[in-house]
Parts: structure tokens; C-alpha cells; sequence
């Protein structure tokens, strides 16, 4: 699915000339048949509701976070349709926007209308230990066409991206872009994810600069002619949460994503998305019309989501079964299952896959949820530290929605950037505790609030060790007496 070039190329004069000629004219979208006649409300069986709801989890969950990140006008961090924004502040409990997003990383949002033309994007090289940039659409299969673990970001680099119906452009070379992308989907996201050393004050300004030099332009601007206009296209409402959607206007918004992204006829998951929606009116070509596709009852959508939801949310009690999905989740088309996909729209919506962070949750030593009513200990010796070949870091969420716990000293991750402190055998111990324990470095202590609150820990290891972390075993939160 990807044309991934990492040499410049010359176009010919005559392709030039093509391109800038095909910059002053308004694109036409791809034609687009409709319907006619109602379609009966059906009788759907729970089974089939099920199936329904499972197999639009991805597309419902990744229609949300795009949207919002690229047109949200509440979401501090939206940046506009073919637009890049670096965000160089680390995040803190006020970030609701996405749930557990991260404060070990920083990141710059790229998101792209690629109807009317391709998009180049300028990618500097970075003073960090670790930068990876993840390409992903509504369909969310994650492809990371560019990572330090692969030796990129050492010099500057051009990378462009286009889709099956990006109009005029067909995944030929154009002089002086280094790398060539096909996404899957006309509205895409591309997103980069930056190391920045918090405790290093000049490198990490000079990683922050480095960050806000990404820049976007169309293929006609990169030409020297103007971007084709993108403002004739009108999205679906998109929900507060995913249960928005598929109580509110789930046949629509799943038209609207039939019509921008691309299905594989080979691909067992495509197919069966497309057959489970035939029967109700929506197929890929067709103009959503709310008079004419079957009638559905989206109260029970949405508690079929909600219940979906909750299968995968208790999952996080359940450690050693989250954790066998680790190498099934956040890939690329082909390379996971439906149960992968569900799973990490509800909990985790867009990530890396396994080869560039090991996503894994702490589980108890008595095996009962972290609450809130409890201080907890968790030890790790020298030889028991994640195998990780970039860096690790140990963060504490609510359960309920995935967010940082609040707290005055601004501290919810124990980390290389958050800040940790390795005792005199190379080992360490990190508390969950609402009082600083008396002898604790503050970079060990991740404060919470007592109150009956369940807890997920998260350990992320950047880059790991493939070999060990098969047979690593993560640390176990130990309950201290009260």
C-alpha cells in the first residue's frame, strides 16, 4: 500500500508543465452515484448490531480524533486541513482532548485534504534520541514511513503524500522530494512524535525549534502556483465520544468514510465492513441521503457501543491479556485482526506498533485493580529495568477516561524525560502515593488524590528490545500498608 522512495527524482519538462497547469484549475470530486427509494427498517438481531458496532470501531473512533485535531475550533491543539502545528509544551492533566496521551514525547500534527492535490511536507533533521512519524487515516492501520530507529531524521528531507483519488497525481517522482507516501484515505493524519530532553534546558529549545520548522504545502505551491481551494466539502457532525456517533449519525458518517478511503478487494476486513453496511444503504460511491438508507434504532447503537467500550476497558485489569495483543495493535493493514483494531480504537486511538514502543500496563501483585484508596510500591533491580534501546518511561491514568491524574506538582509519568532517579545499585523503586514518602526522590513519586478512583500504569518502552521483551516481565504494583 505504500511507495516509499528515498532518492531525489527529475521530473520531465512536460510533467512540469502538466503539474503547474493542473495548479490553476478547480479540482471536481470523483463522480458519485445516489439512491433512490427507501429501504425498510430492518430487524436486526443483537449478534448483528454486534457486528455491526465492531466493525466501524476504527472508522468511528479515527473520524473523531482527525476531525477534531484538523477543524475543532474548541481543541486547543487543531491545526487546520493541510496544516502543521508543533506542539512544544509537555502535556499536563488539562489535556482532554485524547485519552493517555503521553508526556514523554512532544509532537507536531499534520492533517491532510489530499482530494485535490498531493502534500509535501519539509521534515528538518532533530537534536533527539528518538523521532518517529506515524501516518494513519480513518481507518486506522498505522504505517511509520519515517524513524530514527531506521537512521532517518539525521538530515532534512522532503516527504510527499498523496491517495488512490488524489486528482492528477498518480505516485510519480517529483524533483527534490526524498520520500513518496500513499495513504489510504483522503483525510489523513501524519503525526510526529519528538523526545525532547526536559532536563537538558538548550537542547531541548533547540529541539522545540527544530519541531516548529515543519512545514506543509500543497504539490501546486511546492510548483510555485496556488493551493486548489478544499472548502467544498461538508463533514459530518463528529462526536463528543464515539458513542455520539454511532447513536446519532453513524450511517452517515460511515458513507462519508466509504467515499474517502480506499478498500482492499483482497482484504477480509474491508469486505467485511462493506457487506455488513450493503444491506442498510450505505456503499462505497453513493451520496448519503438520511431518507433513503435503512432505518436503525441508535439508542441501541449506542449502547451496543458503550458495552463494546466496556469489554475492552476491562481488559486494562486484565494485564496479561492486554498485554498479549502488544504485537497486534497499531499496524498496518494486513499485519492485525478486528479484535486488535476494536481494542485500540476504545483505549488507545492512534500509537506506534511494537517495533517502535511497547505499550505494556502494570498489573497488581495481588491481581485486583490500582484504586486510588491505596499507596502502592513498584521495584525494579538493575536486571529487571525495560529492555529498551531508546528509553522508558511508567505513567498513571484514571481509568475511567484515560486522563493524567491532577495534581499541583504537575507529575504523572516516572521516566528519562519526566524525571527518575536510579538508586545505588542501578535498580529503582517508584511510588503511587498521595503524601510524598519521607527519603523519596520527587522524581520517583507519581501523587494521586484519595478517593475511590481506579488506576491504569502504563510502561512504554521506546524502541524496545525485540529478542527480550518476549520474555521480559513487567514490575508489579505492590500495596503498602496503611
Amino acid at each position: 500500500m505504500k511507495n516509499l522512495k528515498s532518492s531525489f527524482f527529475i521530473v520531465t519538462m512536460l510533467a512540469g508543465l502538466f503539474m503547474l497547469s493542473a495548479c490553476d484549475k478547480d479540482g471536481e470530486a470523483p463522480a458519485v452515484t445516489t439512491t433512490t427509494g427507501k429501504i425498510a427498517a430492518l430487524e436486526l438481531s443483537d449478534e448483528q448490531v454486534d457486528n455491526i458496532v465492531r466493525r466501524s470501531y476504527q472508522y468511528v473512533a479515527l473520524y473523531n480524533v482527525i476531525n477534531k485535531f484538523a477543524s475543532d475550533p474548541r481543541n486547543p491543539l487543531s491545526v487546520g486541513w493541510n496544516n502543521c502545528a508543533a506542539d512544544t509544551t509537555l502535556k499536563d492533566h488539562t489535556e482532554t482532548s485524547i485519552a493517555r496521551v503521553n508526556n514523554d514525547t512532544l509532537y507536531i500534527g499534520c492533517y491532510m485534504d489530499l482530494r485535490k492535490d498531493p502534500v509535501i511536507v519539509d521534515v528538518p533533521a532533530f537534536y533527539s534520541k528518538y523521532v518517529s512519524l506515524m501516518a494513519f487515516g480513518y481507518d486506522h492501520y498505522v504505517n511509520v514511513p519515517l524513524t530514527t530507529r531506521k537512521g532517518d531524521f539525521n538530515k532534512s528531507e522532503k516527504i510527499l503524500f498523496y491517495s488512490a483519488r488524489t486528482e492528477g497525481y498518480n505516485g510519480e517522482p517529483v524533483e527534490g522530494v526524498d520520500h513518496i507516501f500513499k495513504m489510504s484515505g483522503d483525510f489523513s493524519g501524519a503525526v510526529f512524535r519528538v523526545m525532547p530532553p526536559s532536563a537538558e534546558p538548550e537542547r531541548f529549545k533547540k529541539i522545540a525549534m527544530q519541531m516548529r520548522s515543519v512545514k506543509l504545502q500543497t504539490l501546486c505551491e511546492y510548483k510555485g502556483g496556488k493551493a486548489k481551494p478544499i472548502d467544498d466539502v461538508e463533514f459530518p457532525a463528529y462526536g463528543k465520544t464515539d458513542a455520539d456517533v454511532f447513536g446519532g449519525n453513524l450511517l452517515e458518517v460511515m458513507q462519508f468514510v466509504f467515499n474517502q478511503n480506499t478498500f482492499d478487494p483482497d482484504d477480509e476486513l474491508d469486505q467485511a465492513v462493506l457487506a455488513a453496511y450493503k444491506p442498510l444503504g450505505v456503499e462505497p460511491g453513493k451520496v448519503y441521503d438520511g431518507a433513503t438508507v435503512a432505518e436503525i434504532d441508535g439508542e441501541r447503537f449506542r449502547q451496543a457501543s458503550l458495552k463494546v467500550q466496556a469489554e475492552m476497558l476491562a481488559t486494562l485489569t486484565q494485564p496479561e491479556l492486554f498485554n498479549s495483543y502488544a504485537p497486534r495493535i497499531l499496524r498496518a493493514k494486513g499485519e492485525t485482526d478486528l479484535d486488535a483494531l476494536v481494542l485500540v480504537s476504545v483505549i488507545r486511538p492512534i500509537g506506534l506498533p511494537l517495533e517502535e514502543a511497547s505499550n505494556l500496563n502494570v498489573s497488581t501483585v495481588d491481581g485486583m485493580p490500582l484504586n486510588a484508596q491505596n499507596d502502592y510500591l513498584i521495584h525494579m533491580s538493575k536486571d529487571q529495568l525495560p529492555p529498551a534501546n531508546a528509553f522508558w518511561s511508567l505513567t498513571l491514568y484514571d481509568m475511567q477516561y484515560g486522563f493524567f491524574i491532577p495534581n499541583d506538582h504537575k507529575k504523572y509519568s516516572v521516566g528519562e524525560n519526566a524525571g527518575m532517579k536510579l538508586n545505588d545499585k542501578g535498580g529503582i523503586d517508584i511510588y503511587i502515593s498521595a503524601k510524598q514518602p519521607e527519603g523519596v526522590p520527587a522524581e520517583n513519586w507519581l501523587p494521586i488524590n484519595r478517593k475511590d478512583e481506579n488506576m491504569v500504569l502504563t510502561m512504554r518502552i521506546y524502541v524496545p528490545n525485540l529478542k527480550k521483551i518476549m520474555s521480559w516481565k513487567a514490575p508489579k504494583a505492590e500495596i503498602l500498608p496503611k
